[in-house]
C-alpha cells in the first residue's frame, strides 16, 4: 500500500480543492467523458502536451469542456486562454501548428496528456518546448 507523501511545511493540506462538477461554459463535448472531469473552480483542466514521436513535453494549457470537444474531434489542439478568456487553435496565428495524435485523462480526472505532431516551436518565445529554462538541483542523487 503506497504511503502518501507529507504535507510541505508551511503549507495548510487544504483536502477541499474547488473541483467542478459542470462546465463553465456551454459545451459539446460527449456527456460521458465531461462527466469524468474534474475541473478547476473556473472551469478548466490542466493540459500536458508532449510530442508524439519523442515523449518530449512541450507545453501546458487549459482546456474546458468545450476546448476538449474541439480537440477530439478536429484533430487540432484548442485551449482556452485564461488572460483573453477565448478557445485558441494552437498554430492559427503563429503557424506552428499541434495535431493531435491522442489524448489521455489521468486517474484523478483532473489533467490531461495531449501527444501530437508539433509543426515548429510550441513555445510563443519561439522555443521548441516551454520547459528550457533549467533550475539547479543540489540533492546528492542529482550529482
Amino acid at each position: 500500500m503506497p504511503v502518501p507523501d507529507p504535507p510541505v511545511t508551511g503549507v495548510p493540506s487544504d483536502q477541499s480543492d474547488p473541483v467542478v462538477s459542470e462546465p463553465a461554459r456551454p459545451s459539446r463535448l460527449d456527456p460521458a467523458i465531461a462527466a469524468q472531469l474534474r475541473r478547476s473552480a473556473d472551469g478548466l483542466v490542466a493540459a500536458v502536451v508532449r510530442a508524439h514521436d519523442s515523449g518530449e513535453v512541450l507545453m501546458v494549457a487549459w482546456m474546458d469542456d468545450e476546448a476538449l470537444h474541439r480537440t477530439l474531434t478536429t484533430g487540432r489542439a484548442t485551449y482556452w486562454s485564461r488572460s483573453r478568456r477565448e478557445y485558441w487553435v494552437k498554430g492559427a496565428t503563429s503557424g506552428h501548428h499541434q495535431y493531435v495524435r491522442s489524448v489521455a485523462l489521468d486517474c484523478d480526472g483532473d489533467a490531461l496528456l495531449v501527444s501530437v505532431d508539433q509543426v515548429g516551436a510550441a513555445c510563443h518565445t519561439g522555443h521548441r518546448t516551454c520547459f528550457f529554462t533549467e533550475l539547479p538541483v543540489t540533492t546528492p542523487e542529482a550529482r
